[in-house]
């Protein structure tokens, strides 16, 4: 088949332009021996010259975040947290870690920062993601839609204030270790104590609101401290202490409780 003289001239062009880059090698064939159009040429100017585009940077929210911020307290570059929002702390952390490792300190984390931190750490689990609360709130049980509750997830670790069935206010919580256990059941609150002091462990149990025995639901200065790293011993902690405040105000004796998994 005869190749239009037109076609010919623009190959003859492509492979002079071949040749001047360097090039010694004609445009690829196809299965017929004929060559392949177009015929692309990397040319110094065509290639791209970019800064990798930031991943996070401050002012941003989101899980993503809250990973970022979970593997900044692996390597000891962040205390706080995670949070979920890339605030002042966050930013100074990720300027610390990329200037110990030779990066520009921008403090946005972009692909190559992003890479680095990955490779120094492991995937943060559940309760590293919210080792300070803001988890979401599992479905209330069954037994929470009637009536004044306070509903006690223990697999979310959460406690919701509810009034027929319609959740006015959730908290995160934590419970007692694997030797002092929260009980699990229906039980109701018996007595109110605003500056209760545990005579057991010596140690303060603000806006506590007693359901079962020696368990209560209170403020607890270690969890707002600490988070998750430690435990209680077999009351239901709360850290936020203005929704404890608002709970204790709220709740009355004889309300219901109910802890469930």
């Amino acid at each position: 088949m005869r190749i239009p003289g037109r076609t010919v001239a623009l190959f003859a062009s492509a492979a002079a332009l071949a040749v001047a880059l360097g090039g010694c090698k004609p445009p690829p064939q196809g299965a017929d021996g004929k060559p392949q159009y177009p015929v692309h040429f990397d040319t110094p100017s065509a290639r791209a010259h970019t800064t990798p585009r930031a991943l996070f940077s401050r002012g941003d929210s989101g899980t993503g975040v809250r990973e970022l911020q979970a593997r900044l307290r692996q390597v000891e570059w962040l205390n706080d947290g995670p949070t979920g929002e890339y605030d002042d702390l966050t930013e100074q952390a990720v300027s610390g870690f990329q200037g110990k490792r030779g990066l520009p300190r921008t403090g946005r984390v972009n692909t190559v920062t992003w890479q680095r931190l990955a490779a120094m750490t492991h995937l943060p689990g559940k309760w590293e993601l919210y080792l300070m609360g803001g988890q979401p709130a599992a479905a209330p049980d069954p037994r929470c839609l009637t009536g004044r509750v306070l509903c006690v997830s223990k697999t979310s670790r959460t406690l919701r204030w509810m009034i027929d069935g319609r959740t006015l206010t959730t908290v995160s919580v934590r419970f007692g270790s694997q030797y002092t256990p929260t009980r699990e059941g229906v039980f109701s609150i018996y007595w109110k104590s605003r500056h209760h002091v545990s005579t057991l462990y010596d140690s303060p149990m603000p806006y506590a609101m007693f359901f079962s025995g020696g368990q209560a639901i209170h403020y607890s200065y270690d969890f707002a401290a600490r988070g998750y790293a430690g435990g209680s011993h077999g009351c239901v902690n709360v850290r936020d202490e203005g929704a404890i405040a608002s709970l204790f105000a709220q709740v009355r004796n004889g309300d219901k409780v109910v802890v469930y998994r």
